[in-house]
């Protein structure tokens, strides 16, 4: 007799997926503001928990995709890609980055947006047994695909008393001897805590101890704030011990638009590329084009990135004013803080606790944090028309988080 669910692979749950009652915390996050617009229909959402850019892509971008879409050039499977982005995205790592000489044809390839990327990777260096070593809280799928492959998922906690950056040294000597990737994310989703020269040299010292490579996400490589620019590539060692994935989607508010590139030793790359092109016939080649039309213009980042540094200090100005310890992140659109402890009479056991209450009682959306200490992620991206909008919108959150008598 035919039983579907004895068919399922067990890196998902085997027999039991799809049966257990467990919700993702992204999914409470959804019913509770549903539960909020339905009981308070005429109240707005403050929605502080999009992880995404509000804002549509540089002009410059869009004009040069409705060019390329009629270009018949550009019609056709892109496989790895075309080597006008590689050149670009060199441009990139160049000029904003400091990395010179990286050869476009054997140390870049396109990629799918970073999801995709870090679906792929594993498939180059991971099987049954290995040890990969993956900083939290962070983005869930950093490591997820190498869990399915067999390995043996390590999570190196980012803790406030180390600035959010790993502690190697409390890293497990077993766990860091068997270890063949380590993932890192700088600057880092959720914490906010962007990178020193001085952590990414210690991971290339720790790379070379212990020989495994370094896989660091710098989606949010551009967004930083007073202080430079940083890619481990430009680092002694970086381009021998780490692979780095870019995205356009927070860089260039192209999110939708999946497309990234991976950059690093020549023999790294060309794996990524062999199991690319039996995994995806790669990315629209007009939405590749358009990208170049952005990726290495400094004025259009800079533009955006002051557009989220202005959002951020309104944020933290707001979040101080009513008792959390909010600070200015170093990176990302995210500000990082300690979760309330109660309201009122209410004791909070945990940040998803607080979040669940912020949204159900008084229409404010966060994103919480538990895996090391309380916190919750305000985000940036939320939904106002203008400047002038911005501020009216920070200062309903002052007024609503201020009902909500929050202890601390």
């Amino acid at each position: 007799m035919f039983d579907l669910p004895s068919r399922f692979a067990q890196r998902i749950g085997g027999a039991a997926f799809g049966a257990s009652n467990q919700i993702y915390k992204f999914e409470r996050i959804k019913r509770a503001k549903a539960e909020a617009r339905a009981r308070r229909p005429d109240v707005e959402l403050l929605d502080f928990g999009v992880g995404e850019p509000d804002r549509m892509a540089p002009e410059a971008v869009r004009a040069a995709l409705k060019r390329a879409v009629d270009d018949p050039a550009n019609r056709g499977y892109a496989d790895n890609g075309i080597r006008e982005f590689r050149v670009a995205a060199a441009r990139y790592l160049e000029g904003f980055f400091g990395v010179r000489g990286l050869d476009p044809d054997t140390e870049i390839n396109h990629s799918i947006g970073s999801k995709s990327a870090l679906a792929i990777l594993p498939l180059c260096f991971v099987d049954p047994g290995d040890v990969v070593l993956v900083t939290v809280p962070g983005y869930p799928v950093l490591a997820t695909h190498a869990r399915y492959l067999g390995a043996e998922v390590v999570p190196v906690p980012l803790r406030e008393s180390h600035g959010f950056h790993p502690d190697l040294d409390g890293i497990p000597p077993a766990a860091a001897a068997r270890a063949k990737l380590f993932y890192v994310n700088y600057p880092n989703n959720p914490t906010g805590a962007a990178a020193t020269e001085d952590l990414f040299d210690r991971l290339l010292e720790f790379a070379d101890r212990h020989n495994l490579l370094i896989v660091h996400d710098a989606a949010y490589a551009t967004l930083v704030y007073d202080r430079p620019r940083l890619s481990i590539l430009a680092r002694p060692g970086g381009r021998e011990r780490a692979i780095e994935l870019h995205s356009m989607s927070k860089s260039y508010n192209m999110t939708g638009w999946r497309l990234g590139f991976v950059a690093g030793p020549r023999r790294a790359v060309q794996a990524f590329a062999e199991v690319k092109d039996n995994t995806d016939s790669g990315q629209f080649k007009a939405i590749q084009v358009a990208a170049c039309a952005g990726i290495a213009d400094l004025s259009l980042s800079e533009a955006i990135r002051s557009h989220y540094h202005r959002r951020l200090l309104k944020l933290a100005d707001v979040l101080c004013s009513v008792g959390f310890d909010a600070r200015m992140p170093g990176g990302t659109f995210f500000l990082y803080t300690r979760a309330p402890a109660g309201a009122g009479d209410l004791e909070f056991r945990s940040a998803e606790e607080a979040s669940q209450f912020l949204i159900r009682e008084h229409s404010v959306s966060t994103v919480p944090w538990d895996d090391v200490g309380a916190y919750l992620r305000f985000s940036a991206t939320f939904e106002a028309r203008d400047e002038a909008d911005e501020d009216r919108v920070v200062e309903e959150l002052r007024r609503r988080l201020l009902a909500a008598r929050l202890r601390f």
